[in-house]
């Protein structure tokens, strides 16, 4: 069952996929219109979930239960790793894309793939003070307060122990 994400609990569980590329406001609006009946038809061994589903800064796609309400299953998570899937396919871009995205000194998200890491702090483009998203998020509380953090303070740290400052 759909609920605007705004209306579930601090508790709901979230997923967050992150799209390798930017997306268009064309994609982020046709993503929304598929998910909303996706969600509506969500169920753990035949109940309905109470869920939501969104999108951040047209690259980040966020999926929420309200366990509160009944717990999803196994099977009803494997349901919406395929819609996201399925969408990423669509619009030719990968949400199980594991790279690094942070926020560039212009504002706009960059990501760096994990091979590229060390060259992109040795070059400064990636410091302690750089603003990376946590995908690791759990709850829709973590989502607000624990997703855009420093890399100092995310996995991203080890990075930076033997870069000359």
């Amino acid at each position: 069952m759909w609920i605007s994400f705004n209306q579930l609990p601090d508790t709901a569980r979230v997923w967050v996929y992150q799209s390798a590329r930017p997306l268009t406001d064309a994609e982020v609006a046709a993503i929304e219109t598929d998910l909303q009946p996706a969600v509506d038809g969500w169920a753990a061994h035949g109940t309905p979930l109470l869920g939501s589903a969104q999108l951040l800064n047209n690259r980040f796609l966020i999926v929420a239960v309200d366990e509160g309400h009944h717990l999803p299953s196994g099977c009803s998570i494997d349901s919406s790793v395929r819609w996201v899937r399925e969408i990423g396919q669509t619009l030719n871009t990968d949400f199980f894309d594991r790279s690094a995205a942070f926020v560039t000194a212009d504002g706009s998200i960059e990501t760096v793939a994990l091979p590229q890491i060390k060259t992109a702090v040795v070059e400064g483009r990636l410091t302690p003070d750089t603003t990376v998203f946590n995908n690791l998020v759990a709850t829709k509380a973590e989502l607000r307060n624990n997703w855009q953090i420093k890399a100092a303070d995310s996995w991203l740290k080890r990075y930076f122990k033997n870069v000359a400052v």
